[in-house]
């Protein structure tokens, strides 16, 4: 049985930390599946949302010090993935440990990111749009009007985060940096393909898949399969299989 590895998950805009809990019965045992949620949602409802990205990322490593420690990677499916990002860059920064892998899903690269795609996202009826273009949401929330109030005031604070964020120059990091993409996700291929340059590892992965935005539900199997692939060989070991994922 290999070394157990926490495998720390953020959650996409809109939602909640939960997205991942399937993901304990589906990974290996030596996987510990470990989401970490945001203000404003699930099991922190009563919380005020934080919508500066650096007071987030902050937020999220001084609440995380313990898991954010030791035989741990850190996992994120679009702005999960620019905040999983962020986390190791401010590790770094403090002088904290790094993560033995950095893996990130749905996103163009930090340097890369699109200026305009939060134009206009300022009212319900285009969020709504949007939930609908990047598909993933259960027609149900649609249909209850307090799951979808909830869930719009979620969107439209992580959408703020996300149009607040400021890309700064800083040296790549040291640590393999695997990425997950669809092939008809909205992002162009070239945004995504920049995350190469934010690791000096030789370990960098780019893993295409059919599907849209949401390509980790629509292909989850196929998804965790590569994520345990990606993960440190020293940590999963060749004689490692996932189980079948029904």
């Amino acid at each position: 049985m290999p070394a157990p590895l926490s495998l720390l998950c953020l959650p996409c805009a809109g939602a909640s930390a939960t997205m991942y809990l399937r993901w304990r019965r589906l990974l290996p045992r030596w996987i510990e599946v470990v989401p970490l949620e945001l203000p404003g949602r699930g099991s922190r409802l009563g919380e005020d949302f934080v919508e500066d990205f650096d007071a987030l990322v902050s937020l999220l490593c001084g609440e995380h010090e313990v898991a954010l420690r030791g035989n741990f990677a850190l996992f994120g499916h679009s702005m999960g993935a620019l905040l999983a990002w962020g986390i190791a860059q401010r590790l770094r920064a403090t002088g904290r440990p790094l993560p033995r892998a950095l893996l990130v899903s749905g996103s163009a690269a930090p340097s890369q990111r699109d200026p305009d795609r939060f134009v206009d996202m300022d009212d319900d009826e285009a969020l709504i749009a949007d939930m609908r273009k990047q598909g993933g949401t259960p027609e149900e929330l649609f249909a209850s009007p307090e799951l979808l109030r909830m869930t719009l005031d979620t969107l439209a604070a992580d959408y703020r985060v996300c149009e607040g964020f400021v890309h700064r120059r800083a040296a790549p990091l040291p640590l393999p940096l695997h990425v997950f993409a669809g092939r008809d996700d909205d992002i162009q291929p070239w945004r995504v393909e920049a995350w190469s340059a934010e690791t000096l590892d030789a370990g960098f992965s780019l893993d295409w898949f059919e599907g849209g935005h949401f390509f980790i539900r629509q292909h989850e199997a196929q998804v965790l399969a590569a994520l345990v692939r990606r993960l440190p060989q020293s940590v999963a070991g060749e004689a490692d299989v996932l189980p079948a994922i029904a």
